[in-house]
């Protein structure tokens, strides 16, 4: 092994005391709680309560792991689905094997659940928990480093990523290093949080544009990332699914960020504090309790 390349876990498990715990899970349930955590900083920090962030996590967090399973065995079928696939491995997400498009879907639809019932904004949820989602992106990726999945193609740069042969795509068991794209898109990502709470302190971006903001910066990087991947995919006309959906994701976002930068913005003063606060705080408020 040379010390010029990045080494791979010699083990996708890591042990606390007796239990077992992969690598994998572990740094999914870190990211998570690190989106929470700046999040809720965020969401405090315009003025609304402190709860909040983690009650609408409550509903974001299952439709989001839900969604973006179903993505990934939509996509990627062939291991669950194909010739000589296993079904019942659709459900061992613990193995690898999810995706963002579909964790941001799911999780939009449980964030707007959640938004409802606590009677919250669901764009000034959005805008405040925008770079907490790029940084648990950012924390989440390193899970693929743990099981050796979703790297680039053969490279002999000082920084590639050793993988183990009984990792290495077909064909090509005698080639050991590859691009790290888990640690491209972890650094890119990490850009992303500081791009976003940049521009918005010196914009104060609201409806919705912080999270558009977040969608086109991802997105950007995500297309070049995916063009060096060299994992399955359904490919369109030469690209990789995923790279048609960033297009896609990018136009429009950047598409709302200039129909809204025409659109004056409403008066501070006027909005209604619920938005932020919640259904709970303002009848609380009113009723003086």
């Amino acid at each position: 092994m040379s010390l010029a390349f990045i080494p791979s876990p010699s083990t996708g498990e890591l042990h606390l005391g007796p239990l077992p715990l992969r690598g994998y899970s572990l740094l999914l349930i870190l990211g998570i709680a690190a989106a929470i955590w700046l999040g809720t900083r965020r969401w405090v920090a315009r003025g609304g309560e402190k709860s909040t962030v983690s009650d609408i996590a409550l509903w974001a967090i299952p439709f989001g792991i839900i969604g973006a399973r179903l993505y990934h065995v939509i996509t990627t079928s062939g291991p669950y689905f194909g010739d000589g696939g296993d079904p019942v491995k659709a459900l061992y997400i613990w193995e690898g094997g999810i995706s963002i498009w579909g964790a941001v879907a799911g999780g939009a639809v449980g964030a707007w659940i959640g938004c409802r019932r606590k009677g919250v904004d669901l764009a000034a949820f959005a805008d405040a928990v925008a770079p907490g989602i790029a940084l648990g992106q950012a924390i989440g990726r390193w899970g693929n480093w743990f099981n050796q999945e979703l790297y680039g193609r053969a490279t002999t740069l000082p920084w590639g990523l050793e993988i183990d042969a009984e990792h290495r795509p077909e064909g090509m068991q005698d080639v050991a290093t590859y691009h790290p794209t888990f640690l491209y898109e972890s650094l890119w990502n990490l850009g992303v949080v500081a791009l976003l709470i940049w521009a918005d302190r010196l914009f104060r971006l609201d409806r919705g544009r912080a999270f558009a903001l977040y969608a086109a910066a991802y997105t950007a990087g995500r297309f070049w990332i995916e063009y060096l991947r060299v994992d399955e995919s359904h490919e369109i006309l030469g690209l990789r699914l995923n790279d048609w959906t960033s297009l896609l994701v990018f136009a429009a976002a950047v598409t709302y960020l200039a129909v809204m930068r025409r659109r004056p913005a409403p008066d501070r003063a006027a909005t209604d504090s619920g938005s932020l606060r919640g259904r709970e705080a303002v009848d609380s408020g009113r009723t003086g309790s």
